[in-house]
């Protein structure tokens, strides 16, 4: 290594050097008469032996402030030393240290700013560069709650019905409050196979739910695609991973070959990612030179990024958006509409307009801290408000339904609004149960039963366990298939085709 080598070629200089001084001494003559040479060495002693003293009788005060010269920190180093000194226990120093760099980071009051330990590191990275093992959900810390951004696209979270804002309220009996969104990922991942229970509280609903979920492999497959019908092609990128641009170019390939003649691109529920690969998506559709986005630093030092390839801007897109969609996909979004004149359509989206980095420490310990804020094409700054689209559609009510925990029993007689849920699942895939309004009759067992039957489950007219989740997922179905947004959509691209 060259480091090495260097070092090494400094210490044989540095031995020749000495080597040198030595020959010198020896073709030289030194006259020291004996009583003075005593007197030196008596002298040299006593001065060595004074230095260790003082080193040693106060050299642990001196340990704090050799070195620092900030006087900013003078409280700080008195604090650990009273702690160190006084505390009726003996402290953990490394802890003790964490401990003052998270309470700095939580004083910024910032939920994209996170101090992660060692394990909190290791979730970080992997849920960028691979898969990872958990319930498959993004999740941040707003207003003192955890709270979901987006589930991922086939993953635990999302079969379990958990949508964007939920709050988590507590795993598995332990209260999340006050904690960080790493500090809470950290308990909510775990080994596949295994079950984590999350209390869940949906906003404009009065009680909170239980939600037990079995954790799962989580791939990290973020472009998934597919023709519609009448050259058509829907395209849903789920996140901005490490390799999202590369996949998106090869199935935009693929599809073309079936015969793609227009595109609506799926942006719902895609909590974000890499800003490069934002940039790099958005250079596919904008035309080389026009602008993706400014980044504003906090002196207002502002950088533009235009596109850097041959973006088509007539080739016919649509663009679906949602409040899940948040980050780079929005950086996506602003890009094609304000840079291509691409239509927006869905719901306004999540709102976050910073930008941050992430900084390893020696011990693999890591700080994720916001840099910077980024702005559209146009110069808006979208935090905390969203995007807008061109042509709002909402989904069906029943999509947005609370959910209902499979380990809890509704029958005859219960009253509850997860007995109303039910019933309003019931009646949007078919299943009449006669009332909406949270009270178990025979109507609503009667309908239970057949929805039962209709899926080979026992028809006892008892809603729980496996017949709950059958109904979730016929819900879920249900909403994939009377997909307003993306009816829209479609109905926009064709005229943009004609």
């Amino acid at each position: 290594m060259k480091v090495v080598k260097a070092l090494d070629e400094q210490n044989v200089e540095q031995e020749h050097t000495e080597q040198e001084q030595v020959t010198d001494k020896k073709t030289g003559y030194v006259h020291i008469k004996k009583f003075h040479f005593i007197l030196i060495l008596f002298f040299l002693v006593l001065l060595s032996t004074g230095i260790t003293t003082f080193a040693l009788s106060f050299g642990e005060e001196k340990v704090i402030t050799v070195g620092t010269e900030r006087s900013e920190f003078d409280k700080l180093y008195a604090a650990y030393d009273t702690l160190k000194s006084g505390y009726f226990e003996e402290l953990d120093q490394k802890k003790l240290i964490n401990g003052a760099i998270d309470g700095m980071v939580k004083a910024l009051d910032d939920p994209y700013t996170d101090y992660m330990s060692v394990e909190e590191a290791e979730n970080f990275h992997s849920s960028i560069n691979s898969s990872f093992q958990g319930i498959g959900a993004e999740i941040q810390e707003k207003d003192g709650h955890i709270t979901i951004v987006s589930p991922i696209k086939g993953s635990p979270a999302e079969k379990a019905g958990l949508k964007p804002n939920d709050i988590i309220t507590s795993v598995d009996g332990k209260s999340l409050q006050g904690m960080t969104s790493s500090e809470a990922v950290t308990i909510i991942r775990g080994k596949k196979g295994t079950k984590v229970e999350l209390t869940i509280q949906r906003p404009g609903t009065d009680a909170p739910v239980k939600v037990p979920i079995i954790r799962d492999d989580i791939p990290i497959e973020t472009v998934y695609g597919e023709m519609v019908g009448d050259g058509i092609a829907k395209v849903q990128v789920t996140s901005f991973s490490t390799n999202t641009s590369k996949d998106l170019a090869a199935k935009l390939n693929e599809l073309q070959k079936e015969g793609m003649k227009g595109l609506v691109l799926d942006l719902r529920q895609n909590p974000g990612g890499l800003l490069d690969e934002a940039i790099s998506i958005s250079s596919m559709f904008v035309p080389k030179g026009k602008l993706i986005l400014k980044v504003e630093d906090r002196n207002g030092k502002t950088q533009e990024y235009p596109s850097q390839n041959d973006g088509n801007s007539d080739f016919p897109l649509v663009v679906l958006i949602d409040k899940g969609s948040a980050s780079a996909s929005e950086i996506l979004a602003a890009a094609v509409s304000e840079s291509a004149g691409v239509k927006l359509v869905g719901e306004t989206s999540f709102g976050k307009g910073t930008v941050q980095t992430a900084k390893d420490f020696p011990d693999k310990s890591n700080i994720k801290f916001t840099t910077a804020k980024w702005l559209t094409p146009n110069g808006n700054w979208i935090h905390k408000k969203g995007i807008k689209p061109d042509i709002e559609v909402p989904l069906p009510e029943y999509a947005s339904l609370p959910i209902i925990n499979p380990d809890k029993e509704l029958k005859l007689s219960s009253s509850s609004t997860e007995v109303e849920s039910a019933q309003k699942m019931l009646k949007a895939i078919g299943f009449d149960p006669g009332r909406e309004d949270g009270f178990f009759d025979e109507k609503t067992q009667a309908a239970v039963s057949s929805f039962q039957a209709a899926n080979n489950l026992p028809a006892d007219g008892v809603l729980k366990g496996d017949s709950t989740i059958k109904l979730m997922e016929k819900l879920r179905e249900m909403i994939e298939t009377n997909d307003t947004q993306l009816q829209k959509a479609v109905e926009v691209l064709k005229e943009e085709m004609k």
